[in-house]
């Protein structure tokens, strides 16, 4: 005779009443997931726009299902580097979602500190629910909320044409009008006005929420700060290996760009699949070449266009926000050293027996100073003088033996993930989950502490990871 059948418990699906109207979400071990809301809607090369509230006794929404991504182009590289695959979110350009992940047991009176994350990507690929990027032992961890936006990328959100170099629609006189620019920028904005209307429904804390992300999502940042809302958006925010170094001087860059895509049929992209404006992108990219450094990341905010100001106004705008919004700015110690392998050149230079080595290093110290370190120490300089607070630090971890060593995207096993998650990453080749883990979870302490304004020390270190230090 045999005994009753063992079953696990069954677990109440997890219901919010926020303003945006109800919404239920899933229970994942120590988190709770409420996954794929869209906080905003938008036509193809238009703003975003408010989605309305739903009304309270309405339905809930079924939050369960990741944000897709915006339409992109493979990215082989950063795949074999990170351990992602291609096509592992599906693609939409409905894509102005955004994903929460908190604790499962949060009490009725309390408020979490809140983590708006904005992924990188050189602004073209990317999204915020890609499993690398999971904040799940960020948030069991340290009792935060953490918030994943996924937003416009590429030519869906930061190409703005000038009138005559295609849009949707014709103007007067058979003109075509001006296309926006910084629509991703936009996207972002809207997410964290989402943010301010909807977060005390989920135990977050709206006058404590901090912006964080890294490489060209640590650049929006930065200059999500340089707009007129941020104060009323964040309080705090985390600058992650930011490119800064070739975020000016992009005028000439982007008017090459606006003309190849007048090639490439941009009065025509309107009535074209998602698909065919994708595979016109690279072509648009390359157009970038013969700017130097800058042409390493073509796509990106645009100076005197909503919602930045003028370029040469760029610093005053900083400067307003400083005493409002306390920063914490760095990047990795190597930071081009993901980027100089790919030189064919460098890697002939690299190969020379004993001078080789040299010859490397000196690249990569040249290039991370010029692109990320100089910028932000002068960012974090500045930004004091204003009337603010910044922190500067630097990651210094690298997986045993790896010759990616401490390069750009270090941080992100750092903060993200797991060990399923990262076991194909060439970036972490060598590295021992439980090292790996435990350099992980203090870094995540530190994110936190900052996070929660919690008071930090002159000057600090975690060995073997990172060095950090008050400005």
């Amino acid at each position: 005779m045999t005994g009753p059948v063992s079953r696990p418990p069954r677990v109440t699906p997890p219901s919010f009443s926020p303003p945006c109207g109800p919404v239920r979400g899933r229970v994942d071990g120590e988190v709770v997931r409420v996954s794929g809301i869209r906080y905003a809607v938008a036509r193809r090369f238009a703003a975003p726009v408010a989605l309305p509230d739903r009304p309270a006794g309405s339905a809930p929404l079924e939050a369960v299902q990741p944000a897709p991504a915006c339409p992109q182009g493979p990215v082989p590289f950063l795949d074999e580097v990170l351990g992602t695959r291609s096509g592992e979110l599906a693609a939409d350009e409905d894509c102005l979602r955004l994903s929460l992940t908190l604790p499962a047991e949060v009490g009725a009176g309390e408020r979490l500190p809140v983590m708006v994350w904005i992924h990188g990507g050189s602004y073209v690929s990317g999204a915020g629910d890609l499993a690398i990027m999971d904040p799940k032992a960020l948030v069991a961890e340290q009792r935060v909320i953490v918030v994943s936006v996924t937003y416009r990328l590429g030519l869906f959100g930061y190409l703005g044409l000038p009138a005559g170099a295609g849009s949707a629609g014709q103007g007067t006189a058979g003109q075509v009008p001006a296309r926006p620019a910084n629509l991703g920028l936009l996207d972002q904005l809207a997410a964290l006005r989402w943010v301010q209307r909807n977060i005390a429904a989920f135990g977050g804390d709206a006058s404590n929420v901090t912006a964080f992300g890294q490489s060209a999502g640590g650049d929006a940042v930065a200059h999500l700060m340089a707009t007129g809302e941020a104060a009323a958006l964040f309080r705090r925010a985390i600058i992650q290996s930011a490119p800064l170094g070739i975020s000016r001087g992009r005028e000439r860059m982007t008017a090459a760009l606006a003309e190849a895509a007048r090639s490439a049929g941009a009065d025509d992209w309107a009535a074209m699949s998602a698909e065919e404006i994708v595979a016109r992108e690279p072509s648009v990219a390359a157009a970038g070449r013969p700017f130097g450094l800058r042409g390493g990341m073509p796509f990106g905010t645009q100076y005197g266009h909503d919602p930045l100001p003028a370029e040469s106004s760029i610093e005053a705008a900083w400067d307003r926000v400083a005493p409002s919004i306390d920063v914490m700015i760095g990047h990795s110690a190597e930071e081009a050293r993901l980027f100089v392998a790919r030189v064919p050149a460098i890697s002939r230079l690299a190969a020379l027996p004993v001078v080789g080595t040299g010859i490397r290093r000196l690249l990569v110290a040249v290039a991370t100073r010029a692109v990320y370190s100089r910028a932000a120490a002068r960012f974090a300089r500045r930004h004091v003088r204003a009337g603010g607070s910044a922190r500067h630090y630097v990651i210094d971890w690298a997986a045993p033996g790896n010759p990616y060593g401490s390069a750009h995207t270090i941080d992100l096993p750092l903060l993200f993930g797991d060990e399923a998650t990262w076991r194909r990453a060439a970036l972490v080749a060598g590295a021992s989950w439980p090292e790996l883990h435990a350099q992980g979870r203090r870094v995540r302490a530190l994110w936190a502490a900052f996070a929660r304004g919690d008071a930090l020390p002159r000057r600090g270190r975690l060995p073997g990871a990172l060095r950090h230090r008050a400005v």
